[in-house]
């Protein structure tokens, strides 16, 4: 099949590309390079926006499945642009339904569980979306309810997914791995919540596996549910002077919830193989060997790097040079949106 992936380029776009690059399929990537400065990966390139509906329109005419990944990502990320965000997030997909009619892997959160401690939450379970983020992913699964589409509901990623997409130093396991290494010390608001948690390549296995899948509808993906203290303590069995200081007052992140993968585990056989341990190692092992010249750079993490350009136009589309896209097609694009404002006061992201 002729594989669109758009959003190839990002966090776990870079896992599920170079699983696509070991099949049978025809892999092209759509992405908008927001976070990088270029894309060198050996696979079919187009450089587009989601929000241009006629250029994206030209691609899906050549797909026979789509892997959709693009999205602001991220609570605080979101909020810096509403408008921005509810236009690649949500309006974007409801032309994609109305524009497309292969199959459709789209990726979700569980983020839109909310707050619901106390229970495990299964794919029927009440929802209650606290923030933009969540809201507009929850608005995204509507518009593909009929489509020939299986959305995966992922719990919070961690780990490294592949060689050339950027880490992402801004999710709480990889986030707790770099404040060890780098401080010595982890601090912890309130700590009680839970999150279900994912390493990227096993998120990546489930989206290429369920490309050729007859299966539709909505999927949770996790490996393991954790209370945010239990995974301070686990990092700390990888750095045995590790201070974790308990701050006792909310986070300012109130979601705190438990989620069940069993119907993934018996319709699609979903079975995750990397630990949280494995995911700890890996990021220690980019810092420890300076393969990060700077971890505290804002790309690493969402909210941070779009808060940092402020005012510029961060998602111009330049125009392509004659022959650059994966087609061979060029287009001139001006869509220019400023996403960013002053960032905000840091709070350690024990909730990520």
């Amino acid at each position: 099949m002729n594989v669109l992936v758009v959003g190839g380029a990002g966090y776990l776009g870079g896992a599920v590309v170079d699983l696509l690059l070991k099949s049978a399929h025809q892999v092209r990537v759509y992405d908008a390079l927001l976070y990088e400065e270029c894309y060198r990966k050996p696979v079919d390139f187009v450089y587009g926006d989601v929000r241009d509906d006629d250029h994206l329109r030209t691609e899906l005419a050549w797909a026979d499945a789509l892997v959709w990944l693009a999205a602001v990502v991220g609570d605080r990320a979101c909020d810096l642009n509403p408008d921005v965000t509810v236009r690649i997030n949500e309006k974007s997909v409801a032309g994609l339904a109305q524009n497309f009619s292969g199959r459709i892997v789209f990726t979700s959160s569980c983020s839109i569980y909310g707050s619901q401690s106390g229970r495990t939450l299964t794919e029927t379970s009440p929802l209650d979306p606290l923030s933009l983020y969540a809201s507009t992913k929850l608005a995204a699964e509507r518009y593909l309810a009929k489509k020939n589409a299986i959305v995966f509901r992922l719990g919070t990623m961690f780990g490294v997914g592949d060689n050339f997409a950027r880490v992402r130093l801004d999710l709480v396991v990889n986030t707790f791995a770099l404040q060890a290494i780098q401080h010595g010390k982890i601090t912890i608001f309130g700590g009680n919540q839970f999150r279900p948690l994912l390493h990227v390549r096993d998120a990546a296995r489930a989206v290429v596996d369920a490309i050729a899948s007859s299966h539709t509808g909505i999927f949770n993906l996790h490996r393991q549910n954790v209370r945010i203290s239990d995974l301070a303590c686990q990092i700390r069995n990888h750095f045995p002077d590790l201070i974790i200081e308990n701050v006792d007052i909310p986070a300012r992140d109130a979601r705190d919830y438990r989620v069940s993968s069993d119907k993934a585990r018996a319709l699609l056989g979903f079975r995750p193989i990397h630990s949280i341990d494995e995911g700890i190692e890996q990021v220690e092992e980019l810092l420890q060997t300076n393969r990060l010249k700077q971890p505290d750079n804002p790309r690493y993490a969402n909210d941070r790097y779009l808060a940092s350009v402020g005012q510029q136009a961060i998602m111009t589309q330049a125009p392509m040079i004659p022959g650059s896209g994966g087609n061979g097609r060029a287009r001139e694009v001006g869509t220019t949106v400023a996403i960013g404002r002053p960032a905000e006061r840091e709070e350690a992201p024990a909730a990520a």
